[in-house]
């Protein structure tokens, strides 16, 4: 790949990069404090963009406010992970605990597939998209070349202060310790007074913004269409397959070396572009079977 291309893959990469790994930062959460893996997730992703790009399109012809546009991406995910997470834990997920890990799977995926029907009826099949915000926010130059603010600026740094955010809620605030508790053990969470109900509850829709949030900033760089949460749930399950269940640093580390690499591969081998976050998928797996970042476990006999 020439050397002046280099730059504009790093970025496109970061940006990409910043955007599943707030995804996967949401399904992480839920394995860690839930222990479910939640193929639903990739649906908060799409009702994200959606509602984004639907409340775009109205307020955009009455505002020439790049700010607010940018506001209103935020308002949508904060509705989606309102709505669609309390109804969601509060219908199926409170409801599986007791379950069998392969039925907790199979019950997020029939909640997925339920709501990709309600998706299309509401939406329909033709694309969306909120383009609007990307043009007013305008560009910025570096080194020559101009890059868009909403990619270099307004993408990544969402990513790091929702990363930022969601540690310090877990390790300084006492809901944050309590969850941090009923990840480790959510029987004896209970028996030391800790309402777990309520603790999935505030996980789980904590999660689904995270996940809507990906959807909504993805929105004005990407055309939604039918089928968008499914290709980001399998890329999505491989950065915290990477990186290790439940391990949200590590998903950062991971979501970054993916990106980046699907992103180089763009400018120089487009033909495997698709192929590659499965590739370092495997390798990985193949020399730590636990991911990158699993913390080693003592084995009880």
């Amino acid at each position: 790949m020439p050397l002046d291309l280099l730059p504009l893959a790093l970025v496109d990469g970061v940006a990409y990069a910043s955007l599943l790994f707030l995804v996967s930062m949401g399904l992480t959460l839920v394995f860690g404090v839930m222990g479910i893996l939640n193929v639903a997730h990739g649906a908060f992703y799409a009702f994200g963009g959606y509602t984004a790009a639907t409340l775009v399109a109205y307020f955009a012809t009455r505002t020439e406010s790049p700010v607010l546009l940018l506001g209103v991406l935020f308002l949508a995910a904060i509705i989606v992970g309102l709505v669609l997470g309390s109804l969601m834990e509060f219908i199926l997920i409170r409801r599986a605990h007791a379950y069998d890990p392969i039925l907790k799977l199979l019950i997020t995926f029939g909640g997925f597939l339920v709501l990709e029907d309600v998706l299309r009826m509401i939406w329909g099949v033709q694309p969306y998209s909120a383009s609007e915000v990307v043009g007013r926010l305008g560009n910025i130059e570096l080194g020559g070349i101009y890059y868009t603010t909403y990619q270099i600026v307004v993408v990544p740094v969402t990513a790091l202060v929702a990363y930022l955010a969601l540690e310090y809620f877990l390790r300084y605030t006492r809901l944050g310790k309590q969850t941090v508790a009923t990840t480790h053990n959510r029987e004896v969470a209970t028996a030391l007074g800790i309402n777990t109900k309520k603790i999935g509850l505030v996980t789980f829709v904590i999660a689904t913004f995270l996940g809507a949030l990906g959807g909504a900033l993805a929105s004005p760089t990407t055309s939604l269409v039918p089928g968008a949460g499914t290709d980001m749930i399998v890329l999505s399950f491989a950065v915290v397959a990477t990186a290790g269940l439940g391990q949200i640093s590590g998903a950062l580390l991971a979501a970054l070396l993916i990106g980046i690499m699907r992103s180089i591969s763009v400018y120089m081998a487009p033909e495997i572009e698709v192929a590659v976050p499965y590739i370092i998928m495997v390798l990985v797996l193949i020399i730590r079977p636990h991911g990158l970042f699993t913390v080693a476990q003592a084995r009880t006999i």
